[in-house]
């Protein structure tokens, strides 16, 4: 059995009920997040001059930023995506296609053909579950960013969430560190830290 703090506890129930919410997110109202999003997400990496991205390939009802993964390819921006493995470990994939994607552990997605990406990063891209105005996130508990933005402190960090997903603290551990910006849907518009 594994026995959690009480900052760990507060972490799962935290995960448990935005998750639940983000399920059931009205459709209509997603797509016009997730679409805003994009668009902002673009005018970021223009004006900030990125050339490479790190970035997660959405699954279920996690914000849908493929529109914006397939603007970068369009432009010949350099897209990686994580591939999960065991010992909260990422192998940082180089994406090509969109259409040139599998299937790996815990459900998600990772570019197909192992082309490890030896480069730096000018943009990191994260998910989350939770967020707050100190830039904390709450993921889903595998620690796989925490390891990985340790080593990434010069890139450009930036979480995704949608308005309920903001909390008044994130619960916080040592490890935890805050993004550099938020991009937070909210009333078809974007809150941008």
């Amino acid at each position: 059995m594994v026995v959690m703090n009480p900052i760990q506890t507060q972490k799962k129930d935290i995960r448990n009920r935005l998750l639940g919410q983000r399920d059931l997110i009205p459709h209509l109202m997603k797509m016009t997040y997730d679409q805003r999003i994009c668009h902002f997400l673009w005018e970021l990496m223009e004006r900030m001059g990125h050339q490479t991205v790190h970035t997660y390939l959405p699954m279920g009802s996690e914000i849908d930023i493929f529109p914006f993964i397939g603007k970068c390819l369009q432009h010949k921006k350099t897209i990686i995506a994580p591939q999960t493995l065991p010992g909260r470990r990422f192998n940082n994939l180089e994406l090509t296609s969109l259409q040139d994607v599998e299937l790996g552990i815990f459900g998600t997605m990772h570019p197909a053909g192992n082309r490890v990406f030896e480069g730096s990063y000018d943009l990191i891209v994260l998910p989350g579950l939770a967020c707050d105005a100190e830039k904390y996130r709450v993921g889903y508990g595998g620690g796989y960013y925490d390891t990985f933005l340790a080593d990434w402190p010069e890139a450009h960090k930036v979480g995704v969430f949608y308005p309920f997903q903001q909390i008044e603290k994130v619960p916080r551990e040592p490890h935890d560190m805050p993004l550099d910006d938020l991009l937070i849907g909210r009333d078809g518009s974007i809150v941008f830290s």
